[in-house]
């Protein structure tokens, strides 16, 4: 009995860590330009349409239109996973078009999204009461942050105590 749980034991840990570990989503990023921001976009739209950018943010609305879905969102910084840094400044807000439809209810004013794409057109429209021009990101690929983790980034600490 003791030495089945000998080699149990060994089998159990491992896969208890390995259902424990985060995963991230994989963008390949060949040719992202880091540099940009939806602020600097909207600067000078013509120089950068075409552009592939990696950004992230907080979604604030999603509508499906005829062919597409637009999501509306307030860009962060991103860290080293892509998941956006809700702790630094905003960037500024772009648009994202998506070819097809993607469920509002899903996609919820408040979830978190990292989208890989291309910089399109630029699209106004206005902020409360406010005029602003959107850059807006052809979607080639989107991450959807899970809700019950929001903060998902990996934390591994090990540590030895003494208690008196």
């Amino acid at each position: 009995m003791q030495q089945k749980f000998l080699l149990f034991a060994p089998v159990a840990l491992l896969i208890t860590l390995l259902t424990g570990c985060a995963t991230t989503p994989d963008f390949d990023t060949t040719g992202v330009d880091r540099s940009l921001t939806p602020r600097s976009v909207v600067a000078e739209p013509e120089v950068n349409r075409g552009k592939t950018v990696l950004w992230g943010g907080t979604i604030l609305n999603t509508s499906n239109l005829e062919n597409m879905t637009q999501i509306e969102v307030l860009a962060y910084p991103l860290d080293s996973s892509q998941q956006p840094l809700l702790e630094e400044q905003p960037l500024g807000r772009f648009m994202v078009e998506h070819e097809g439809f993607l469920e509002p209810a899903t996609f919820a004013q408040g979830r978190l999204i990292t989208v890989l794409g291309n910089i399109g057109d630029t699209l106004s429209g206005k902020v409360g009461k406010s005029s602003y021009i959107y850059p807006i990101v052809i979607a080639r690929q989107q991450h959807l942050w899970s809700l019950h983790n929001p903060s998902s980034r990996t934390n591994f600490s090990l540590g030895i105590g003494v208690r008196l």
